[in-house]
């Protein structure tokens, strides 16, 4: 079938300036011409439910052009570190997004904090808002640490402290992540036994972030709990040294991924 340009917006369920906008993008191929008219066919309006479809999932523009550059290789075998990237992208996102994404202000209703600590725990990196459909949303592993956040708070840690140290963490952790990312991509992705097949990519990297994500936590709490201990231990506060280790003796961390 073909489309000009106004009927395959009308047809996608997009303005005319948003398909003009994915053709100055390269994200849809060039219309053909038939004198001075732009002749659009099944294909451009295959890609743009495509791109609709993968906004409405929160990926960005620049993941959209790499689902859209795989699929259109795929009658190629692909090289060891080209294959698909969709499969790995959309287990990303659903670790990422989780099963429901909610606007700040009912970030703010749902976790009981004012708008304005929500806003300064995204400043901090504690939260971060995703794209989805041209709109700030957040996902669930926001509420639940915007929560977490609040009950340091109502414990009586002071907030800009507490901000100062999030930032801090935040930078590091972006560097250990990063590391972390090159590590799968090296040896997984790309030498693993599964490099290739997408699918068993994926299926790894699923099995693999909740056990990262156990390690890490396992790790800090370790390190926080003995650090904690040492410092009582050096000051001689025995009966808070005493609580601490019963405390700890009967923590059980729970580590869970959704």
């Amino acid at each position: 079938m073909e489309y000009r340009v106004e009927e395959l917006a009308t047809a996608a369920g997009m303005g005319v300036d948003t398909v003009r906008f994915y053709q100055a993008q390269r994200l849809i191929p060039a219309p053909s011409r038939r004198g001075r008219v732009a002749i659009y066919g099944d294909r451009h309006l295959d890609t743009l439910n495509r791109i609709r479809d993968l906004k409405a999932d929160g990926f960005t523009l620049a993941q959209i052009r790499r689902v859209l550059e795989a699929s259109q290789s795929r009658s190629k075998i692909p090289a060891p570190d080209e294959g698909s990237a969709e499969p790995l992208l959309q287990a990303l996102m659903r670790e990422k997004v989780g099963g429901r994404t909610l606007s700040r202000d009912e970030l703010a209703r749902e976790t009981g904090i004012p708008p304005s600590l929500v806003r300064a725990a995204e400043a901090a990196g504690l939260i971060a808002a995703l794209q989805v459909d041209d709109e700030e949303r957040f996902a669930e592993s926001d509420v639940e640490l915007a929560r977490s956040a609040l009950a340091m708070l109502e414990a009586g840690i002071p907030l800009q402290p507490l901000l100062a140290t999030a930032r801090q963490h935040v930078t590091q952790t972006e560097a250990i992540c990063e590391r972390a990312i090159d590590l799968f991509d090296d040896h997984v992705r790309k030498q693993g036994p599964s490099s290739g097949d997408d699918e068993a990519i994926s299926a790894v990297f699923r099995d693999l972030l909740p056990q990262v994500t156990r390690v890490v936590a396992l790790h800090f709490q370790r390190t926080l709990v003995n650090q904690a201990l040492q410092r009582l231990e050096g000051r001689q506060e025995l009966s808070a040294l005493r609580a601490a280790i019963a405390a700890t003796d009967e923590a059980r961390l729970e580590v869970e991924w959704r």
